[in-house]
């Protein structure tokens, strides 16, 4: 949580950046983290993107399926040397479809929603069509859930996307 917190402080400060536009309009790709999902990026501006991810979690004792979608807001952090490198910030909202089929309740599922902020950097490559992100994404949980109806800090991922349509 203290990385966390000082990439938060880092990205607050870098906030004052002149602005820039995108080297890409849209992508497609993988989030690896809590969910693993697939991810489709579009940018409706040179600073504004919309982002939208199915994705799936599981563990010992529950699975999710999750829809989510985020409108994140990019700026350049302009490092001596490197191009190609944002950070972002935003917020969305994500359906989960819980299901406790090994859990301490048996055979129960439910649906919560989930209010979620958004912090990361991206990277995208400027010979080969890729971009990659790292991001934090806490998230609170609304909804009948038995175990989960509450904040979650802990949720994030690192992506890798193949960008479909360059500047």
């Amino acid at each position: 949580m203290k990385k966390f917190f000082f990439l938060f402080v880092l990205l607050i400060i870098l906030a004052c950046n002149q602005l820039q536009a995108q080297n890409y309009t849209s992508a497609v790709g993988a989030r690896l983290g809590s969910p693993i999902s697939l991810s489709y990026k579009m940018f409706i501006s040179d600073q504004n993107a919309l982002e939208g991810y199915i994705g799936f979690r599981d563990n010992a004792s529950y699975n999710w399926f999750s829809i989510s979608g985020a409108y994140l807001v990019h700026r350049p952090l302009e490092i001596e040397g490197i191009e190609g490198l944002d950070w972002y910030f935003g917020g969305g909202g994500s359906v989960f479809f819980w299901s406790y089929p090994n859990g301490t309740v048996d055979n129960y599922s439910t649906t919560t929603l989930g209010i979620q902020g958004y912090l990361g950097l991206e990277y995208t490559l400027s010979n080969i069509p890729l971009n990659f992100t790292i991001d934090w994404i806490p998230t609170i949980f609304i909804g009948n859930n038995l175990f989960v109806n509450s904040f979650g800090g802990g949720y994030g991922s690192v992506g890798v996307r193949y960008v479909l349509n360059s500047n």
